[in-house]
């Protein structure tokens, strides 16, 4: 509540009409997201109520708008498209386990301060993961477009072969009406992204099918809607449905989070404002999915297109999300018998349109230009998401960027450094050629990475490579070590053992530019004992002019050379 004690008068007409505005959109997507995750479209419904209401309380966001959302609801159907599930209550029952689940593993990793693990969830395969589920959402929606009847399937290839079997059986009026709904929203995001082109399309379709009587052309509706607020009921969780459920729900608690603190992160750049938790936010994400399931909600979490409208209509505050709630609760009591007429392919008009826009074609044109190993990254992901499963796709889209990430720090960066005319920096030579001096009697090098197990033997090989190549003139080697921000047990044991090799040949070792933590990973390992501490410099040029005996060392060089205690 930390938004309440600065809050103004002022700022409750913004958040009234930015919370309503919201709510508008919030109603139908709600209902369309909940069929993509194969649940009645009520509880699109429920998901906008008590999960909403939590974050209003606990986010620390006050311009995300959260909710149901394409990308989770996708995950949920994937989680449960491969069980055998006849009962539509044995489904809703285990969606809200599996979001249960999620919520809780948010819950933990938030109070654990753990929030860093979605780290591991790289920009590559997030784009190649969501751009798949995109083109997966867009053409599961082709039967409601259609109006013809395909089994739910989580794999492209699969659907986009039943939806061409079937594509003589199209309802005209189906594909009429959703094109049309599609035309009207586009129409209006370039014309005004303001207005609330998805309420529009909603009351065309309901008032098409009212009063010109579509339903009796063969037009698929949503039928009749429950009326009233979802009851509180424990989630029936069993060990059984527990071990099938658990890693989906960590991956969807996983992929919610990262939505929520990306789509947060995009609304704070456009508006200044810096105000978001990320273990807070975890925090916050998992009492509302827990809270949510009680009461009968699926995944929810932020919306980029909803947030967009909140911040586009002036939210100053989570309140906004109160009086969406408000709306919602409106809408449950008095307003479902409305949607009885309301046709599926409207609402498909409305998800395809929504998830068209998580394609990033900019970012993999990028990476193919500039990071084509990371553009091998996002295409794999996206091909094992799009033919194999969504769940494969995110598992092996994450060991490749681990795999990458260890491919990469095994190999680290090695330069030879020489001394840049007219100055005391000491730069690559291979980047500035000319503009550096190269002395034969000295080999300066600089490793730009931790020293560690992974990559030691890397070192110790690019090391006596490098001194090989100076030939009988070399007399001493400098390590320039300000890259190095770490040594393990197995990097000092290989550190030293080369500084003995080094001396064994006659030459000398110096370590220059070590930082606080680096110079007690020295001084408390063998590499002291090999080293000496009057050969432990603070920059490149004072080892340089110790090795010509130019001067003496600084008073701050014998001070860094004679620690004897750790210091930082």
């Amino acid at each position: 509540m930390a938004w309440a004690a600065t809050y103004k008068k002022a700022y409750v007409t913004k958040d009234l009409i930015a919370g309503l505005t919201v709510g508008i959109v919030l109603v139908p997507q709600g209902m369309a997201y909940a069929m993509i995750a194969g649940l009645p479209p009520v509880y699109g419904l429920y998901t906008a109520l008590v999960p909403v209401l939590t974050y209003v309380f606990l986010g620390t966001s006050r311009k995300v708008a959260m909710g149901p959302v394409a990308m989770d609801s996708l995950l949920v159907a994937a989680a449960l498209g491969t069980f055998a599930i006849s009962d539509i209550s044995e489904y809703i029952g285990l969606a809200v386990v599996l979001v249960l689940i999620a919520g809780a593993t948010q819950l933990l990793i938030g109070i654990f301060r753990m929030g860093f693990l979605v780290n591991f969830l790289s920009k590559p395969v997030i784009s190649g993961f969501t751009s798949a589920a995109a083109i997966i959402i867009m053409i599961s929606q082709l039967k409601h477009l259609l109006g013809i009847s395909v089994p739910n399937s989580n794999h492209f290839h699969e659907i986009a072969t039943m939806t061409l079997q079937k594509i003589g059986e199209t309802n005209p009026y189906d594909l009429g009406l959703g094109v049309l709904g599609i035309l009207i929203i586009l129409g209006f995001k370039k014309w005004k992204r303001s207005f609330p082109a998805v309420l529009l399309v909603v009351v065309l379709g309901i008032l098409a099918v009212y009063y010109f009587g579509l339903g009796d052309y063969g037009l698929e509706l949503v039928g009749e809607v429950s009326k009233g607020l979802p009851s509180f009921s424990l989630p029936k969780i069993t060990f059984e449905n527990f071990k099938m459920l658990w890693p989906m729900g960590v991956a969807l608690a996983l992929v919610g989070y990262l939505e929520t603190i990306s789509i947060g992160k995009a609304m704070e750049d456009k508006s200044g404002e810096e105000t978001m938790d990320a273990n807070q936010e975890l925090v916050a994400l998992g009492a509302s999915n827990m809270l949510g399931s009680f009461f009968q909600g699926y995944a929810s979490t932020a919306s980029f297109s909803r947030s967009a409208i909140n911040q586009e209509s002036g939210a100053k505050t989570n309140l906004a999300g109160l009086f969406s709630v408000i709306l919602v609760v409106l809408t449950l009591l008095f307003f479902t018998p409305v949607f009885q007429y309301l046709p599926n392919t409207v609402l498909a008009s409305i998800i395809m349109v929504s998830v068209f826009g998580l394609i990033d074609l900019e970012y993999a044109k990028y990476l193919w230009e500039d990071r084509k190993d990371e553009f091998a990254v996002l295409l794999v992901t996206f091909l094992v998401t799009l033919f194999i499963g969504i769940t494969h796709g995110i598992v092996v889209g994450v060991l490749l960027s681990l795999l990458l990430m260890v491919y990469r720090t095994s190999k680290p960066h090695f330069a030879e450094l020489g001394n840049l005319k007219g100055s005391d920096y000491y730069k690559n030579i291979n980047r500035f050629n000319d503009e550096v001096i190269i002395r034969k009697d000295l080999l300066i090098v600089r490793f730009d990475s931790q020293l560690y197990f992974g990559n030691s033997g890397y070192f110790k090989k690019k090391m006596l490579k490098q001194i090989k190549s100076k030939g009988s003139d070399l007399k001493a080697v400098i390590l320039n070590a300000e890259a190095m921000t770490y040594i393990d047990a197995t990097g000092a044991d290989v550190l030293s053992k080369l500084i003995h090799e080094i001396h064994d040949m006659g030459l000398q070792f110096y370590i220059a530019g070590a930082i606080g933590p680096m110079r007690d990973i020295i001084f408390t390992t063998n590499i002291i004992n090999e080293l000496q501490k009057e050969y432990l410099f603070v920059t490149t040029k004072e080892a340089v002019d110790y090795f010509d005996n130019v001067s003496q060392l600084s008073q701050l060089g014998a001070r860094v050379a004679h620690e004897n205690k750790r210091t930082r």
